[in-house]
């Protein structure tokens, strides 16, 4: 059974900085996207940030230049590092994976983690 595990949510300052991580656990063959998205108050989910097992990298326009994602392919585990947050980044930010599992299909599974919190206030 695969699991994604979050953890490095907080509350910090306007301007702090953070980081998240999810780990991957489980009977995992390959793991192709790992990616963060986050949820506002209003229920609203979109992505953060995406890395491809490569390397390549993709962010939403209001994180660009502030949030660094990561990956450690021999940990199963994606970072998100982020600075200069802001108010309007307070969400709560679920980690995805899109996998192979041994046994599973060959063009994967989409699995979530749980969720952190992260709020962003004075």
């Amino acid at each position: 059974q695969v699991q994604l595990v979050e953890s490095g949510g907080g509350w910090v300052q306007p301007g702090g900085s953070l980081t998240l991580s999810c780990t991957a656990s489980g009977n995992i063959f390959n793991i192709n996207d790992m990616d963060w998205y986050r949820e506002d108050p209003r229920g609203q989910r979109d992505l953060v940030a995406a890395i491809q097992s490569g390397g390549t990298t993709n962010y939403a326009d209001s994180v660009k230049g502030r949030f660094s994602i990561s990956r450690d392919n021999a940990k199963n585990t994606v970072y998100l590092q982020m600075n200069n947050l802001r108010p309007e980044d307070t969400a709560v930010y679920y980690c995805h994976a899109n996998l192979v599992a041994f046994g599973g299909p060959a063009y994967g599974l989409d699995y979530w983690g749980k969720g952190t919190l992260v709020t962003v206030s004075p």
